[in-house]
């Protein structure tokens, strides 16, 4: 099934059109003495000089702007908007983020974590959209942190609107089945069904099309990741596993997540799948702390552009919990 965005670009700044001199009309003739003649030919001649000179520097000031290439700090300064620049567009920010999956899936069929350069970490919500998704969104919003949440297909029968709400707050909306199943006990037609049956309902939301794919409870073998690679569909798992959906207690899962906090992280949570009023509350805290430490919240996708995972990473078995 085609993307039904739409592709938005800025258009080409045009040139400013330059003025035509202004020439003044000619002046009526005087008779003149000699020696004002001469004092008048002198000033126009020093005019013309000046005048000439300021052409020449013009022109050479303009010619090496042309000539000289573009340095590493305005290379990055063009990623990241200059100081009062407009902010790039939904549509801008979203070609930028699939571009940034595409170039990881060249060469990896998974992602766990990021490179660990950057002090980017993700924020992930596995099982909605479901009734506690809402406030959970809401704690996202007034933190004005962007998240990624992993969709169950059947869900969006009963709360679309939520799926519909992360959308317009610009989260990014991955893949997780359908109807939820253990993928490496599927055949692979029934894996295919499973993931695109998902994808179509997304973008029945007039949302983008998925690019990121998190397997339920970490299950997936050759068959998924043959169904992926065929489907342009990056397998995300991840680095930090907060255990949330056992409902530990706030503390915990408080204490999970800020432990295994690392640069390039992708922790684990969940929005749906059972009572989360737990995840909720733990959820400020997170956030207030892992901003104390340093640490930038993102979006997978915006990890990935920011600092990619290395290639040549073994391929992980199946991971246990969900």
């Amino acid at each position: 099934m085609s993307p039904r965005w739409s592709w938005d670009f800025e258009d080409e700044r045009r040139p400013t059109p330059r003025a035509s001199p202004i020439v003044p009309p000619p002046r009526p003739r005087v008779s003149e003495s000699p020696n004002s003649v001469r004092v008048r030919r002198r000033r126009a001649g020093a005019g013309i000089v000046v005048l000439v000179a300021i052409v020449v520097i013009t022109a050479l000031l303009i010619g090496s702007r042309g000539r000289s290439a573009p340095s590493p700090s305005s290379a990055r300064a063009s990623t990241h908007p200059a100081p009062g620049a407009p902010p790039p567009t939904p549509a801008q920010e979203q070609a930028a983020e699939e571009k940034a999956v595409a170039s990881v899936l060249a060469y990896t069929p998974f992602v766990r974590q990021g490179a660990t350069r950057s002090r980017d970490v993700a924020l992930t919500f596995d099982d909605g959209p479901g009734p506690y998704t809402p406030e959970v969104l809401s704690v996202l919003e007034r933190f004005h942190v962007r998240g990624t949440f992993f969709v169950i297909g059947k869900m969006l029968r009963y709360f679309g609107a939520s799926t519909a709400r992360e959308i317009r707050d610009g989260d990014v909306i991955g893949d997780h089945t359908e109807s939820h199943p253990m993928m490496a006990s599927l055949s692979a037609h029934d894996q295919h069904e499973e993931l695109f049956e998902q994808i179509a309902r997304i973008e029945l939301l007039d949302g983008p099309r998925p690019v990121l794919f998190r397997p339920p409870y970490g299950s997936f073998d050759a068959t998924t990741l043959h169904e992926l690679k065929a489907m342009h569909l990056l397998m995300v798992l991840w680095s930090v596993d907060t255990d949330d959906y056992r409902q530990p207690g706030v503390p915990v899962i408080v204490e999970r997540a800020l432990e295994g906090a690392h640069p390039g992280a992708i922790i684990l949570l969940h929005d749906a799948g059972g009572v989360r009023t737990q995840t909720i509350a733990a959820l400020p805290t997170i956030i207030t702390k892992l901003r104390a430490r340093g640490f930038n919240l993102v979006t997978v996708p915006q990890l990935l552009k920011d600092d990619p995972p290395p290639a040549g990473q073994p391929i992980p078995p199946n991971l246990s919990g969900d």
